[in-house]
């Protein structure tokens, strides 16, 4: 078994405490009403945009997602959070450190024994969740299981989808497909991309992400037989049978969409075995990217 297999199956121990530090957490978390950014790259970059669109939708404040890189720092914040497996990674800590003093923020990671520990105000610590892939998998969804049970959205359902995820058979004839592309709405719009990335990183494979109804806008003219359309929640009234009209496999989300991603993981490795790959040493990727002068 690979280091990525493992962690991927490790995922429903890992929410059940991811939630129950979040019930821990206090003030290290954004408080009712504060006006929070959430960042991090590559995969935390997509938890973040899941993070924001599920606390703004529950009414807990206006929040936005961006890449580290990209922060945007003339905009007032009241909190900065930052997610990083590593502790290490360039962007993220170069952003921490232009925010000291001036905005308050809090790190979410998998090892306080970085910079990290003293570059926030908040650290929350998910050593638990820590990886030795550089694959992504269980830190992710485990930190956003920590935010998602902070908004009270994290419940049983979740941990027993996840176990579905893991021991119900992927689709027939779905790690055979050579494109695979992945939608969204609102909050899984960021897992989708998630969805995405993991397939590109494990697998190489021509991996696509969507909102839903921008599908339609275009993207639907290279689904044809041997594809694959995977939807994350519910889809768009008729979307289903247009993707199958046009011969493409259609992958119905039945299962809680945090829940999904571990589905697609699970296919990110089936496919990579298929090709002789391996998903714990992905080609160009390293676990942490620390950027030198």
């Amino acid at each position: 078994m690979t280091h990525v297999e493992d962690e991927l199956s490790s995922q429903p121990e890992c929410w059940i405490r991811a939630a129950e530090q979040a019930a821990h957490s206090g003030r290290a978390l954004p408080g009712e009403g504060e006006r929070v950014a959430i960042v991090g790259c590559g995969t935390s970059y997509f938890m973040a945009q899941a993070a924001a669109a599920l606390r703004e939708g529950a009414g807990r404040g206006e929040t936005d997602a961006f890449a580290a890189s990209e922060f945007p720092y003339g905009r007032p914040y009241d909190r900065v959070v930052a997610l990083t497996r590593s502790g290490t990674t360039t962007e993220v800590l170069d952003l921490l450190g232009q925010l000291k003093g001036r905005t308050r923020t809090t790190a979410i990671t998998a090892d306080p024994d970085t910079p990290v520990l003293t570059a926030a105000d908040d650290v929350v610590v998910l050593d638990f969740a820590d990886e030795r892939s550089v694959v992504q998998t269980r830190f992710a969804t485990s930190a956003l299981t920590v935010l998602r049970a902070h908004l009270g959205l994290h419940t049983d359902t979740v941990v027993a989808d996840a176990r579905a995820a893991l021991s119900t058979p992927l689709p027939e004839g779905l790690a055979d497909c050579t494109q695979f592309t992945f939608l969204g709405r609102g909050w899984t719009v960021g897992l989708a991309s998630e969805a995405g990335l993991k397939m590109r990183e494990a697998s190489l494979s021509w991996t696509e992400a969507y909102p839903a109804m921008e599908y339609r806008h275009g993207p639907i003219s290279i689904t044809t037989r041997g594809t694959a359309t995977w939807m994350f929640g519910g889809a768009p009234d008729g979307l289903a049978e247009q993707v199958r009209t046009t011969g493409g496999l259609w992958v119905e989300g039945s299962l809680d969409p945090l829940a999904e991603l571990v589905r697609a993981q699970r296919l990110a490795v089936a496919v990579a075995a298929r090709r002789g790959l391996d998903p714990d040493r992905p080609r160009h990727l390293t676990r942490s990217v620390i950027l030198t002068p």
